[in-house]
């Protein structure tokens, strides 16, 4: 690719940077408009089949199809410079807000949970047009969502997942065409940078006890074990910041939360936030190093397993049964989303059968967060700013 596509494609993308709001539910649609019908970098099809595969991987998900996209159109450093372009936004307000933590007011944020059904809503209602064209997908959709919404744990949804494409290539793979299957070899480089990483740090961090050895392992494991998205890694990092290594208080943390939400770009750059905190008694210096190393330690792991996979991936879909499990992993990430959208309603806890005024409110900015995404042309940053204008306000 030339110098200026590479520049036009890597603005497109601090673009999304900077408007993507929403979470990784979200940001699949704004992905559509953007690099599908407006640039066509790749077909839809392929950009739900990137995604779909980034649902079965631990790490964020919306990074990590940026990356593949990356890869695929500029190969190893045009995926790294994604990364960071992608990144560096929400990385930079996360470590000043960590900086900064205690002059800021504390209900700016009020409106942001009410406001992220609203996004993830609208998001799934684009999504299931376009990947739930057949009864069978509909099913697939449905029990995934019901699954994920009763069981709650990140550890069932890449099961969920792959349970779905199963079945759907059961299913549909005969009516693939049969391809001349070409052999193909595994490119282990990647997956073994990727556990050299992993277990070294380890070592070293439990060797040294320097804090920010053992930060970057923190991360580095979570970006690991972690599947399902943001969603999932906030709770988790909870249990290993606060309540065990007590590095924040809960008050830190939550603040922290609300300002993600509030952000453009990936939900991941919370770890940002934390790693900056905790390593506040370095003074400025050791918040600005905290910040960076969390945020590069949260995403390598699915920085390197996207390269590792790519490569197997292109190669596997030679196989009718791999193609025939595409529809049911996209009617999978579908329920993902819809699942999504009613676990972060479930928080706001409004009764409807006897409504109060909070639960009223919530509702409307709920309500109305969807209708304006879904229905206007409203650009999406104006809607966050108006809520989080209203929040100070009142």
């Amino acid at each position: 690719m030339s110098f200026l596509r590479t520049i036009i494609f890597l603005k497109d993308i601090l673009l999304l940077a900077l408007t993507a709001f929403g979470g990784p539910q979200a940001h699949i649609g704004l992905f559509i408009k953007l690099l599908v019908e407006k640039r066509r970098y790749l077909t839809e099809a392929e950009l739900l089949e990137l995604n779909a595969l980034c649902q079965i991987l631990p790490g964020p998900s919306s990074t990590q199809t940026l990356i593949a996209i990356g890869y695929k159109r500029g190969g190893f450093w045009l995926a790294f410079a994604t990364l960071l372009v992608w990144i560096f936004p929400a990385v930079t307000i996360m470590i000043f807000l960590a900086l900064g933590t205690e002059y800021m007011p504390s209900n700016f944020a009020k409106f942001i949970p009410a406001m992220a059904v609203g996004f993830v809503a609208s998001a799934a209602l684009q999504i299931i047009p376009k990947v739930v064209q057949t009864k069978m997908a509909w099913v697939l959709m449905s029990i995934t969502a019901v699954v994920a919404c009763a069981i709650r744990s990140p550890w069932e949804l890449p099961f969920i997942v792959l349970l779905s494409g199963l079945i759907a290539s059961f299913k549909f793979y005969k009516q693939e065409k049969i391809e001349n299957s070409q052999p193909f070899t595994i490119k282990w480089r990647y997956l073994v940078i990727f556990g050299v990483i992993f277990i070294g740090t380890a070592i070293l961090g439990g060797i040294t006890r320097e804090l920010p050895i053992r930060l970057f392992e923190n991360f580095y494991r979570n970006g690991t074990l972690i599947f399902g998205g943001g969603q999932v890694l906030v709770p988790v990092l909870y249990t290993e910041f606060v309540a065990f290594k007590h590095y924040l208080t809960a008050q830190e943390f939550a603040y922290g939360y609300a300002a993600v939400q509030a952000l453009p770009g990936p939900v991941f750059s919370f770890a940002a936030y934390l790693g900056g905190m905790s390593m506040r008694n370095f003074g400025t210096m050791g918040i600005v190093a905290g910040g960076v190393i969390a945020a590069i330690a949260i995403n390598l792991p699915g920085m390197l397993l996207i390269f590792f996979t790519l490569n197997f991936w292109q190669s596997l879909k030679q196989y009718r049964p791999i193609r025939a499990s595409l529809e049911g992993i996209n009617a999978a990430g579908a329920g993902l989303v819809v699942a999504a959208a009613y676990l972060l309603f479930v928080p706001l806890k409004v009764d409807f059968m006897h409504l109060q005024t909070v639960d009223a409110i919530n509702f409307a900015v709920m309500l109305s967060t969807f209708i304006l995404l879904h229905f206007t042309k409203i650009p999406h940053p104006l809607v966050v700013v108006f809520w989080i204008l209203l929040g100070l306000l009142f």
